[in-house]
This record gives C-alpha cells, sequence and structure tokens, in this order.
C-alpha cells in the first residue's frame, strides 16, 4: 500500500502552485456577518503541463488547499514549439478575452496577472499576451486556458488536412 501513494508524491514532487485570486464574499445573518472565501490557484510544472481551480471555504488556507488539489487533478497538455506556441491565438469565456502570440528566443513572458501565471506554470518562456475584455481573474483564466486548448502544431494540422 505505501508503494502507491509515494509514487504518487514522486508525480506531484514537481508541481508548482501560484494563488492568482483570493475573493471574500459576506453574507449578513442575524448575528452577524459571515465570511467566506474562495481561491483561484495555477499549478503546473513548466513541462507543457498545467490547470486552475477555484476552492471555497469559511478560511483563506482551506480554500488555498481545496484548490490546489483540483489544479493538481485536472492538468492539461500544452502544444509547444520549443519555448513558445506554435501559432497565434485567440481564447474567450465570457467577458474575458485573451491575445496570444509567439515570440522571439529570449522575449521572455509579456504577460499581466492571472496570463502570467498560467503561461509560466505551463513552461512557455517565450510568448507575447495581452489580455482584453475584463480583467476578472477568473475569466481571464478561463480565457487563457481556452487558447491554449486550441494550440495545434504543424504536424497536427497537416494530418487534419490529409485525412479530408
Amino acid at each position: 500500500m505505501a508503494a502507491p501513494n509515494k509514487q504518487d508524491k514522486d508525480e506531484f514532487s514537481d508541481i508548482e502552485e501560484r494563488v492568482v485570486d483570493i475573493n471574500r464574499s459576506c453574507k449578513a445573518t442575524k448575528g452577524g456577518r459571515n465570511f467566506s472565501f474562495s481561491a483561484l490557484v495555477v499549478a503546473g510544472d513548466r513541462k507543457g503541463r498545467v490547470g486552475y481551480s477555484i476552492g471555497k471555504s469559511n478560511e483563506v488556507a482551506d480554500a488555498i488547499r481545496k484548490a490546489s488539489e483540483g489544479a493538481r487533478k485536472d492538468m492539461h497538455l500544452v502544444q509547444m514549439k520549443g519555448d513558445t506556441i506554435p501559432h497565434e491565438i485567440i481564447g474567450d469565456f465570457c467577458g474575458g478575452k485573451v491575445k496570444l502570440r509567439p515570440a522571439s528566443p529570449g522575449t521572455g513572458v509579456i504577460a499581466g496577472g492571472a496570463v502570467r501565471a498560467v503561461l509560466e506554470l505551463s513552461g512557455i518562456r517565450d510568448v507575447l499576451a495581452k489580455s482584453l475584455g475584463c480583467g476578472n481573474p477568473a475569466n481571464v483564466t478561463k480565457a487563457t486556458f481556452q487558447a491554449l486548448e486550441q494550440l495545434r502544431s504543424r504536424e497536427q494540422i497537416m494530418a487534419l488536412r490529409r485525412a479530408e
């Protein structure tokens, strides 16, 4: 029984996490105010796998823990071309829009906030990004993931064209 747990720990040992946003909400009751917290966490191994999750709890630490567990479970593969992305793409989710463009080597990650967290933890080192529309970190994160899931390599596109 101990061996599978050790293997699971080794699998997740190289995963980094970043708290993108913590939101506090309040419910007014007869006895006073009840606060609850939600945390948006992005997790990635910097080798092409990245995930995100939102955790909710009455304590900040519990919300972060729940979100990090969810982000580790829901990891997606990111299509890369060296240290950048294969082509320009726009992802949108609700009011958030994110435009990603490949960049030459040595450029770095030119992005802000939630987009930067997702791109850095996915392992992309050279990219230009612009967040358009709303600035809600949850929607921007989801739009970034939507854009990354649309990425296709040259080989994948050529195989699709041959199949038609």
